[in-house]
C-alpha cells in the first residue's frame, strides 16, 4: 500500500510541476485558454482523447460491460457509437473549425465562434452558451471528481468526502496555474498511460483465468442468455437502447472540451495525423476498456460495484509498485477530463460573462486570474454535487454529454456547413436542443419513447428550430462573404 501511495505522489508531483513550468509562460487569456495556436499533431491528439474519454473509460464503461447481459451490449453499442462520433468529428469538424475561428476574429472559446460567426452584436448567444457550459460542465466535472474519491477510497480505504478533496485539489492547482498548455502536457502524457494500462490489465487477467476458452464457460455459468451483440427485449433487438449506444456519437460535435483542441492546433493541415493518431488511441481504448467489464465479470463476478472492476483486477493480479502505475491511469483520465472541463467554463465564466457584463478587456493578466478564480469556484460547486457516495459515474457523463451534444452539436455543424444559418437560428437551435434534452432527461423514469437517449430527441428538435428559423430570416452578406472566405485554402495569419 505505501508502494501505491509513493507512486501516486511521484505521479501528481509530475503533474503540478508541468502546471508550475507553464505559469510564467501564461502572460494573457489566449495562453491561458489556447496556449497560443501552437499545438502540434501528437500533443493535439492525445491531448484531445484524453480530455475526452474521462474516468468514465476506466470505472463507468467496464462497470456497464460489467453488468451481464444487458449492460455488455449496452457497453459495446456506446463504444461503436463513439468511435463512428470520434472519427466523423476529426474528419469534418476539425480542419473547418480551426480554419474559420482564425478568421472569424481570432476566435479562442465556442461563444466567442459563435458570437463572431453570426455578429451577435447583443451577445445573446455568447450569454446563452455561457450559462449552458457552465451547467453542463458543473455535471461533468462533478463525475469526474466522483471518479477520483471512487479511486481514493477503494485503494488506500479513504472516506469519499476525503477523496473528493484531494482529487479535487490536485486538479484545480495545475489547471489554475498553467492553464491551456499545461492541461494539454498532462494530457498527453496521461493518454499515454491510459492506452498501455488498458491494454495490459485484461490480457493479464484472461491469463489469470486459463484462457479466453475458461473465460467464455464462466460466463455461460453466470448467465444463461448467451451475451449477444445486439441488446435484446422479450425476444426482440432492444431498438430504444441500441440507437442509444448509437446516439452517444453526436455528442462530440458539441463537446466544448474537445473543440478546442482544434481550435488550437498550429496548422489546418496537421489534423490528418492528428485524426489517425487519435482513432487508434480511441478504438484500442474503447475495446480494452468493454473487454475489462465482461472478462472481470468472469474473474470477480460478485462486486457490490462493477464500477470498481479495474481496480479490484489490478489489486487482485499486481505487484504494489506495477499496481500503482497502473492504477495511475485512473487519475490520468479522471485528471485528463475534469482540468480540460475546468478550463473550458473558466474561459466561458471570464471572457464570455465577467468581460462582458463588467465591460472588461479580454486582455492582459486581470482577466487571466479571474479565469483562475472561477476554476476554483466551480470546482467547488461541483464537489458538492459529487458528495454522494453512491453517484454513478456513467449516469453523470451521460448527462452531461447528452446537453452538449443538443446545444451545441447541431449548430456547430450548420455554423460550419450551412452558409444560410442565421443568429436568429442560431439562438433559437442552442436554446431548443438544451431545453428539450434537459426536459427529455427529467422524464427518463417514465419509459416508453422517453428510454431513449436524450440527446436524440435533442440534437433533432434543434437541427429543425435552426432550419426553421434560419429560412425565416434574413442573411446578412457579411456573414455570407465570411463563410465564403472560410471554405479558401488556410493561409497562416499568425506570422
Amino acid at each position: 500500500m505505501l508502494t501505491i501511495a509513493l507512486v501516486f505522489i511521484v505521479y501528481l508531483g509530475l503533474m503540478v510541476a508541468i502546471g508550475v513550468k507553464f505559469y510564467s509562460k501564461t502572460s494573457d487569456l489566449n495562453d491561458f485558454i489556447l496556449g497560443g495556436r501552437k499545438l502540434g499533431s501528437w500533443l493535439t491528439a492525445l491531448s484531445a482523447q484524453a480530455a475526452d474519454m474521462s474516468g468514465w473509460l476506466l470505472i463507468g464503461l467496464p462497470g456497464t460491460a460489467y453488468v451481464i447481459y444487458t449492460g455488455t451490449s449496452e457497453a459495446i453499442w456506446t463504444a461503436i457509437g463513439l468511435v463512428i462520433g470520434t472519427y466523423l468529428n476529426w474528419l469534418f469538424v476539425a480542419k473547418r473549425l480551426r480554419k474559420y475561428t482564425e478568421i472569424s476574429g481570432n476566435s479562442i472559446t465556442i461563444p466567442d465562434f459563435l458570437e463572431n460567426r453570426f455578429k451577435d452584436n447583443k451577445h445573446i448567444l455568447r450569454t446563452v452558451s455561457a450559462i449552458f457550459i457552465v451547467i453542463f460542465f458543473l455535471v461533468y466535472t462533478s463525475s469526474q471528481f466522483s471518479a477520483g474519491a471512487k479511486l481514493f477510497s477503494t485503494v488506500f480505504g479513504m472516506n469519499y468526502t476525503t477523496g473528493l478533496f484531494l482529487g479535487a485539489a490536485i486538479i484545480v492547482c495545475y489547471t489554475a496555474l498553467g492553464g491551456f498548455s499545461a492541461v494539454c502536457w498532462t494530457d498527453a502524457i496521461q493518454g499515454t498511460i491510459m492506452f498501455f494500462a488498458l491494454l495490459i490489465v485484461p490480457f493479464m487477467a484472461v491469463s489469470a483465468i486459463g484462457g479466453f476458452g475458461e473465460v467464455s464457460v464462466r460466463l455461460a455459468e453466470l448467465t444463461p442468455e448467451s451475451l449477444g451483440f445486439f441488446p435484446m427485449k422479450n425476444g426482440a433487438v432492444d431498438t430504444m437502447l441500441l440507437a442509444s449506444g448509437l446516439g452517444w456519437g453526436l455528442g462530440y460535435f458539441g463537446q466544448p472540451h474537445i473543440l478546442t483542441r482544434f481550435m488550437a492546433i498550429q496548422s489546418p493541415d496537421m489534423i490528418r495525423k492528428s485524426r489517425l493518431i487519435a482513432m487508434v488511441w480511441v478504438i484500442v481504448t474503447l475495446a480494452a476498456a468493454v473487454s475489462i467489464g465482461v472478462i472481470g465479470k468472469a474473474y470477480m463476478p460478485d462486486l457490490a460495484d462493477g464500477e470498481t472492476i479495474y481496480m479490484a483486477m489490478i489489486d487482485a493480479m499486481f505487484p504494489d509498485l506495477v499496481a500503482g502505475i497502473l492504477l495511475t491511469a485512473i487519475l490520468a483520465a479522471i485528471m485528463s477530463t475534469a482540468s480540460s472541463q475546468l478550463l473550458v467554463t473558466a474561459s466561458s465564466a471570464s471572457r464570455d460573462l465577467y468581460a462582458l457584463i463588467f465591460k472588461k478587456s479580454t486582455q492582459g493578466i486581470e482577466i487571466v486570474w479571474v479565469s483562475r478564480i472561477t476554476v476554483l469556484v466551480i470546482s467547488l460547486i461541483a464537489i458538492l454535487i459529487a458528495l454522494d457516495a453512491n453517484s454513478s459515474v456513467f449516469g453523470l457523463v451521460s448527462c452531461a454529454w447528452g446537453g452538449f451534444g443538443a446545444a451545441f452539436g447541431p449548430l456547430l455543424l450548420f455554423s460550419l456547413f450551412w452558409k444560410r444559418t442565421t443568429v436568429q437560428g442560431a439562438i433559437a437551435g442552442m436554446i431548443t436542443g438544451g431545453v428539450v434534452d434537459l426536459l427529455w432527461y427529467s422524464m427518463k423514469s417514465y419509459g416508453g419513447v422517453f428510454a431513449i437517449y436524450e440527446i436524440i430527441p435533442g440534437f433533432i428538435a434543434s437541427s429543425i428550430a435552426i432550419i426553421i428559423f434560419s429560412l425565416t430570416s434574413n442573411l446578412p452578406q457579411e456573414i455570407a462573404d465570411e463563410f465564403e472566405e472560410s471554405r479558401k485554402p488556410w493561409v497562416n495569419r499568425q506570422g
